[in-house]
């Protein structure tokens, strides 16, 4: 044994309480390794990686990778019925659209497997912002990113309205 005495309660329940962050990273990277995602948010922004033409008819299923890399694997797509044909004949822009995405060769190639492709439920619309003021300049309205764009334009209204210079990082003396 360890050494360290076990109460009736921590053996009744199954060991030790943990908290919250000790276990979640456990069960997203069983649940993540389960279907094959190098993260969830390639099935989140699937639309606006491949374009809501292609969105709308297929659906990230998995991604595999060979034993011990994480380049280099297989997409699997699900793909709506008769869409399939048109859809291998996009493959390669797919393949370079996630790669980019991604930031790396993730993916090298694509499996198509046909069914029944869920319609993405509709999320509302983020709150319409008012226009950037003339004085911030044009580099923000070239943010392609709309999330993006409109945190960058929260912060710098921000700083713009602040009376004092926002320090980061103070370090005290």
């Amino acid at each position: 044994m360890s050494g360290k005495k076990v109460t009736k309660d921590e053996a009744a329940r199954g060991g030790r309480a943990r908290s919250v962050a000790e276990l979640l990273p456990d069960a997203g990277r069983a649940s993540f390794r389960k279907f094959g995602f190098v993260q969830h948010s390639i099935v989140s922004r699937w639309g606006e990686i491949v374009g809501q033409r292609y969105a709308g008819v297929s659906a990230p299923e998995s991604i595999r990778f060979p034993q011990g890399k994480r380049s280099d694997g297989t997409l699997t797509l699900t793909v709506a019925g008769a869409h399939a044909p048109m859809m291998q004949h996009v493959l390669p822009e797919i393949v370079e659209r996630v790669n980019r995405f991604f930031g790396y060769p993730a993916v090298a190639r694509v499996a198509i497997r046909q069914g029944v492709v869920a319609r993405p439920a509709l999320k509302p619309q983020p709150p319409k912002l008012e226009p950037v003021p003339q004085e911030l300049g044009e580099s923000l309205r070239s943010v392609g990113d709309p999330e993006l764009r409109a945190v960058l334009e929260s912060l710098a209204r921000g700083i713009a309205t602040s009376e004092t210079i926002p320090v980061l990082g103070r370090v005290k003396a």
